[in-house]
């Protein structure tokens, strides 16, 4: 027994769509609520497309809901909105196109907890320090951690026993 029936409408236009979709899954959802239109069980489309019978259900229960092939395409973009917005974006490249002295900050150069602290600061949100190293990658920005080097030893030839160890491999 079939839990859909078609009229002759909606099975032109679910063809329709069949024929303009380009990929696998939207394609498969169409393709059963079709052969469910054509009268077989559930448990036979789910075994025609190899998919459990749950989700041949789920589709079943879509369509039903809202009789438009488009129910059925793939709908991206839900999710969790991005922390780091338009404006916050804009107000982290003012930031390094600037001093943090010319700002109010202390230190002389930009590190990513200053600007974790500006953007909250300003911006009112708090910004992962991960993110601010994306979207620091993402401008194209290098950030390279500063290594103390001590200047050469002057009197470093009369500390070695060895004057060859001095002036190394190359003169031994």
């Amino acid at each position: 027994m079939s839990i859909i029936r078609l009229t002759p409408s909606q099975r032109r236009k679910l063809r329709d769509h069949l024929s303009r979709v380009q990929n696998a899954s939207p394609y498969r959802r169409l393709l059963a609520i079709l052969e469910l239109g054509r009268g077989k069980s559930v448990a036979e489309v789910a075994d025609l497309l190899g998919v459990t019978r749950q989700s041949v259900y789920n589709w079943a229960t879509a369509f039903e809901a809202c009789p438009d092939a488009t129910v059925l395409d793939d709908h991206y973009g839900i999710g969790r909105p991005r922390l780091l917005n338009e404006p916050l974006q804009a107000m982290l490249v003012a930031c390094l196109n600037a001093k943090p002295e010319d700002l109010g900050y202390v230190p002389v150069n930009w590190t990513v907890p200053l600007l974790q602290e500006h953007l909250f600061r300003h911006g009112g949100r708090r910004v992962s320090d991960d993110t601010i190293r994306r979207e620091l990658d993402r401008l194209g920005y290098v950030w390279k951690r500063c290594r103390y080097v001590l200047p050469p030893d002057p009197e470093r030839e009369k500390k070695t026993r060895d004057s060859a160890a001095v002036a190394g491999p190359a003169a031994a």
